[in-house]
């Protein structure tokens, strides 16, 4: 017999008030209640409830935690959740999860979608997902990439180049505070700039000094018979 997990959340955690009861707003059960009739239907055991009372777009949510830790854990058989948009905040989150639990041998089931990825119909559903999510992810690179580009051809809308800008001060007067023998931190503070601008100018600076007093090393006379 499976032993199964469910997932449920609602997207606010804001009260309201009648009378003397106070209330949330949105009721978990509407997703807990058909998912608890599924798993009677399918003749599981449920193992755990997991909640959470949190909007989609935030990163952490408690309840899903657990039961990531759980299922590495082996500690149910398969995954209930109302609808995807529950569970995931995305395609990648959603295909990632997928993937660990497939590697867990852990099964998913979405009410609302009818996708149960213990089934052939469910594998090929997943096979497609995913490869939605891939095509996805390749989409936005190609376009983060073309817009790079871009924009280092000719210039942004703003005026600004692509990039961190670098850092402005007198490299000068940095040359000459450390020759005073004045410590980098020091030079920073004066300066109003970082330790490593400071560092980056005085090496660059050593090195300019240097390049004219190079000299090529005559080549080593023949010793005499």
């Amino acid at each position: 017999m499976k032993r199964s997990a469910l997932y449920v959340r609602v997207s606010t955690a804001r009260k309201s008030r009648e009378g003397d009861v106070v209330s949330f707003d949105q009721n978990p059960e509407v997703q807990e209640q058909p998912l608890r009739e599924m798993v009677t239907a399918r003749g599981w055991t449920l193992q755990r409830l997991y909640s959470d009372r949190a909007s989609g777009a935030k990163e952490r949510r408690p309840g899903l935690e657990s039961l990531m830790r759980d299922a590495r854990r082996r500690e149910f058989d398969v995954v209930v959740v109302w609808r995807f948009d529950r569970f995931a905040r995305s395609v990648k989150q959603l295909v990632g999860a997928l993937e660990e639990f497939r590697s867990l041998g852990i099964d998913f089931v979405s009410h609302q979608e009818a996708l149960d990825t213990s089934t052939p119909m469910g594998k090929a559903m997943f096979t497609i997902i995913a490869a939605m999510a891939e095509l996805e992810r390749s989409v936005i690179r190609d376009r983060v990439a073309a817009g790079i580009a871009y924009a280092r051809r000719h210039g942004t809308k703003s005026g600004k180049s692509i990039g961190r800008p670098r850092a402005v001060f007198d490299r000068s007067a940095a040359v000459q505070l450390r020759a005073e023998g004045k410590s980098w931190g020091q030079i920073a503070r004066r300066l109003h700039t970082s330790v490593a601008s400071v560092r980056r100018a005085c090496q660059a600076s050593s090195r300019e000094e240097a390049a004219p007093n190079l000299r090529l090393l005559p080549e080593a006379m023949p010793k005499s018979p």
